[in-house]
């Protein structure tokens, strides 16, 4: 697991290899991911938006910029957490995303990035 704190926000991510498949006659390897939001501040707070930079080693970088996770804008209160999980298709058995999520603080409006460390993906039979 990989897990990074900003400004109060703890991030931890859980990776997975789930399979792999064609689609367009092309082979495509697909990787889930969950992550955790956990607020360790004292303040309320909103995920409104996220940006993603995902990593191909056959391909180039791919930028994701989008309105909260998953169709949600979560409001995670002091000491309560947030889960969701997605997933990747990658065009090769490894690869990595990193990124942030766009916080407001509710109480202040102040509007703040959370860092999403780099999290990697390998299919198993990818690595020795």
């Amino acid at each position: 697991m990989i897990t990074q704190i900003t400004k109060g926000i703890k991030v931890s991510i859980q990776t997975t290899f789930e399979g792999t498949f064609f689609k367009n006659y092309k082979m495509h390897y697909a990787f889930g991911y969950t992550i955790t939001i956990e607020n360790q501040s004292k303040e309320t707070v909103q995920l409104t938006a996220r940006h993603w930079d995902i990593l191909d080693s056959l391909k180039e970088m791919e930028t994701i910029d989008g309105e909260g996770v998953i169709g949600k804008k979560p409001v995670i209160r002091p000491g309560k957490s947030h889960t969701y999980s997605s997933g990747c298709l990658l065009a090769s058995p490894i690869g990595a995303m990193r990124g942030y999520f766009n916080m407001v603080e509710l109480a202040t409006t102040e509007q703040f990035e959370v860092d999403v460390p780099t999290f990697k993906f390998a299919a198993p039979f990818a690595i020795n």
